[in-house]
């Protein structure tokens, strides 16, 4: 004899699978916005917002709402190596604590004593193999080395041969976690791929700088068209401090995002400088705008 269908225990069994098809559809569609929205993320540098290599920089990242922060190797100076705290397994946990705690990630460790130092005649051993390191235990995958006024290749064009050498080896030890080095020069895009190319390392790309380009009369778009997604680890997203990036005139965002899609790159673009000369030391005011800024174009 075949029993009675239960009317009742098969609407509930309904209206369940209504429910979780919609959930999944939403849960879809949400995660589909989201990757969408993060294909940039936004950072700030941790020593320009005032808290190099100090745990306030995710609390106050998190409070200007970037998505992260350049976390800084700490100062150098005539040291044989990085002032940091990143080779502590303690201090560094703290560094990876606060960071899952503020939901702030770390888009790349810097070096930015080399703004200063020079890296084309300083031995650099120590300092490169502590910042691939740091980038290992910190699962970080880029890091950021300004060849700064003693390594300028334009002024100083006879250092070029050793800063391949050097460069050369730096991509065969982060390679070996593969990580990334992405250095900032003053060439022109064209004058850097030239010398990406020479290097011959994948894990050696270009950071590139807005502030470079527009300080030599270059157009942003032009220069990272040039320079191509294959070059392009990371952007430094900001000009020298005059302006909120809203109001600076030299700078087409919309344009640049443009060209960034048509390019199919994705990555952080990092706030550097772009201080308003009338408040310059309001840290939260500045990069709060400029990140607020950055967000609204590539974000939404």
């Amino acid at each position: 004899m075949v029993k009675p269908i239960n009317m009742k225990l098969n609407k509930n069994l309904i209206v369940a699978i209504l429910v979780l098809v919609a959930s999944t559809f939403n849960s879809c569609a949400t995660a589909q916005f989201s990757n969408k929205k993060q294909k940039y993320k936004v950072a700030v540098c941790d020593w320009m917002i005032l808290k190099r290599q100090k745990l306030g920089a995710f609390g106050l990242a998190s409070e200007i709402k970037a998505d992260g922060i350049e976390l800084d190797m700490g100062g150098l100076g005539n040291r044989p190596t990085f002032d940091s705290k990143l080779g502590d397994p303690v201090e560094r946990q703290k560094f990876l604590d606060k960071s899952k705690e503020t939901g702030v990630g770390i888009s790349s460790i810097a070096m930015s004593g080399f703004y200063a130092q020079s890296f084309a005649t300083r031995e650099i051993t120590p300092m490169i193999t502590d910042c691939i390191q740091a980038m290992k235990n910190m699962k970080v995958k880029v890091a950021y080395l300004p060849l700064g006024t003693q390594t300028d290749l334009v002024k100083n064009p006879e250092l070029r041969p050793e800063v391949i050498k050097r460069l050369q080896w730096a991509g065969k030890e982060v390679g070996k976690i593969g990580g990334v080095i992405a250095i900032e020069t003053s060439l022109s895009a064209t004058d850097e791929k030239k010398l990406l190319d020479e290097i011959g390392s994948k894990y050696i790309k270009s950071s590139f700088n807005f502030a470079n380009a527009l300080d030599n009369k270059r157009d942003i778009s032009s220069e990272l068209k040039i320079l191509g997604k294959k070059y392009l680890a990371q952007i430094h997203a900001s000009n020298t401090d005059q302006f909120w990036l809203e109001n600076d005139p030299a700078i087409d965002m919309p344009k640049i995002k443009q060209t960034l899609d048509e390019m199919k790159w994705s990555g952080w673009l990092i706030v550097e400088r772009s201080r308003d000369v009338t408040q310059v030391h309001n840290v939260k005011a500045n990069y709060g705008a400029n990140v607020a800024y950055l967000k609204k174009i590539f974000q939404n």
